[in-house]
């Protein structure tokens, strides 16, 4: 499957040049929509984009990747590589060398001891880091001196660039954050609303699951930049209205994650205030089926937990039907055209990466329905499949969306003929994808037996992407419900691979373990069932200038470069 940047609308062939900057601030205030209000702006207490986009505008990484998902420094001098010694010979360890003019907004020096904090802060064993994965395969975070900092791995790692590489990883100041490690992480509200920060934009105020306020960093390394002076983060409402803010009133410049049918987009662009952008990464709409057990008679704290299997979504037999019934090509035509692909993958990119599995491809309502059979499943004279007791009956939740609906319904339809009763449930988006470990309604929590959403890895290294799924990473209350492998997955032949995989030093080895992976919490599995290789797309004014969506990244990567342009 190849890459391929979307762009859709009349003018949007020609990304718009930044202009000639003048001084900081002077292009006054910035509007952002982001209809899934975030709910943090701290990324390593989220696994929602929303949070780790908001968190992008005061926090960075020691590098990122730009828009074609090449690797870029930014607080560092360069990026490690054998021919400069950044890379150990023996690919044990990655030695960064922080530039000498980065300040935090508080106009302290950044130094190595801020990395190696942010490196002990996520991996505290008594806390719950929503990025752990990142940090797999890492036995030390050193400073070798106040400009360096190393990173030592348990076996040789070709690509070492996981932990402070990308948006979703970034350094946190250790002043700031030093009395929030482990079991206070979550209650540092000030820190976490408000982080100091060395990017663009400087917090505030910050109202949760509302509005952000943030003003020019008055410590930013290049003094023209941002071209902004304030930026305001507009939380709530839904993809239509955010959409329509940018596309039909003007009333705000940019609007995040306009997921719309794609006739509603373009009789929003006829309007001709702005466009909207898609561009693929990895992003890929899935239904996470839970292997545990939701069931509200189970006590608090036991509920989606290893304790206790789910009923009858431990039978493989069940969550193969529930794929096999699925069809993927009409969820891609009803809800995004040419910005979306069928695809039976976890892992979409890179292309050496992608699996060749299509078997999921074909919808096969009587193959499923022969599969259920087979197993024991008979059906009832209600149109329901049931044994020993048990009913397919199964709550399927996912975030409030005009498309997403639209594929509840008819994923709903398609699995009552196979004889499986769904009850349908939507969550306001910015509780779906919040951080609130006392919230019923986080995807982390899952208090549902199936449900539906998208995210992305950073780059072009599907590793800690994959490593997510390892036993101990599923979401509990030991770790404040932030791990990462939603569907509770365990197999410790997967953690084996884990393991192994990035001390694989032949890219083809490498790329035919996560092909391996991936298929095992997909077609051989059906942990995860896979439906759309997304875009990602956001409006933008035509007035905004500088704008390039970035996939691999941050989609905002960029945002100290925008600017208001003549119309």
């Amino acid at each position: 499957m190849k890459l391929r940047t979307v762009l859709m609308g009349a003018a949007a062939s020609m990304a718009m040049a930044p202009a000639a900057y003048a001084e900081r601030g002077s292009d006054g205030q910035l509007g952002i929509v982001m209809w899934q209000a975030p709910s943090t702006m701290n990324p390593y207490l989220s696994g929602g984009t929303k949070e780790i986009i908001a968190g992008s505008l005061a926090l960075e990484p020691l590098a990122g990747f730009d828009a074609e998902g090449a690797i870029y420094p930014r607080l560092v001098t360069e990026i490690p590589s054998l021919e400069n010694g950044g890379i150990s010979e023996d690919m044990t360890s990655v030695t960064w060398t922080l530039r000498d003019d980065i300040t935090w907004s508080d106009g302290t020096p950044l130094t190595a001891d801020d990395v190696v904090f942010t490196a002990d802060y996520c991996m505290d064993p008594n806390g719950g880091c929503s990025q752990l994965a990142k940090f797999e395969g890492i036995t030390a975070v050193e400073a070798v001196d106040p400009q360096t900092v190393r990173i030592t791995f348990a076996s040789p790692r070709p690509d070492p660039f996981s932990a402070f590489v990308g948006s979703q990883s970034p350094i946190l100041q250790k002043a700031q954050f030093e009395n929030c490690m482990g079991a206070n992480a979550p209650t540092c509200t000030d820190q976490n609303f408000g982080p100091i920060g060395t990017g663009p934009f400087r917090v505030t105020q910050f109202l949760t699951n509302d509005t952000i306020s943030l003003e020019a960093n008055p410590e930013y390394r290049d003094p023209a930049k941002p071209a902004f002076a304030t930026v305001l983060v507009k939380g709530g409402g839904d993809a239509a209205g955010a959409a329509r803010s940018v596309l039909e009133t003007g009333e705000f410049d940019y609007a995040w994650n306009t997921q719309l049918a794609p006739d509603v987009i373009a009789g929003m662009e006829a309007a001709g205030l702005g466009q909207v952008s898609a561009a693929f990464g990895s992003l890929v709409e899935r239904i996470h089926v839970n292997l545990t057990d939701p069931s509200s008679s189970l006590p608090e704290g036991e509920r989606s937990t290893a304790a206790h299997p789910h009923p009858f979504l431990s039978d493989p037999a069940v969550r193969q039907a529930l794929s096999m019934a699925i069809d993927r090509e009409l969820l891609v035509e009803i809800g995004y055209g040419t910005s979306g692909q069928a695809t039976c993958n976890y892992v979409p990119a890179p292309e050496s990466w992608a699996s060749d599995n299509t078997d999921c491809l074909t919808q096969d309502i009587e193959g499923a329905n022969a599969l259920l059979e087979e197993a024991g499943w008979t059906m009832g004279g209600n149109g329901i499949r049931e044994k020993d007791g048990v009913q397919l009956n199964m709550v399927f939740q996912t975030s409030v969306n005009a498309v997403r609906q639209d594929f509840q319904a008819l994923i709903k339809q398609w699995w009552s003929e196979i004889g499986v009763e769904t009850e349908l449930k939507t969550v306001d988006a910015s509780v779906f994808f919040g951080s609130d470990a006392g919230s019923p309604d986080t995807l982390q929590k899952f208090y549902a037996d199936v449900q539906m959403y998208a995210d992305n890895f950073d780059g072009n290294n599907p590793a800690p992407y994959l490593a997510k799924h390892t036993c101990d990473k599923a979401p509990s209350p030991a770790n404040q419900w932030q791990g990462e492998g939603i569907s509770r997955f365990c197999d410790p032949e997967y953690d084996r691979m884990v393991s192994e995989l990035d001390g694989i030093i032949d890219a083809e080895e490498r790329a035919q373990m996560g092909r391996t992976m991936n298929d095992m919490l997909t077609k051989d599995s059906n942990a995860i069932i896979p439906l759309v290789y997304r875009g990602t797309a956001s409006a933008h004014a035509n007035a905004l200038g500088g704008v390039q969506l970035n996939a691999w990244d941050s989609e905002i990567w960029n945002i100290a470069d925008w600017t208001r342009v003549a119309q």
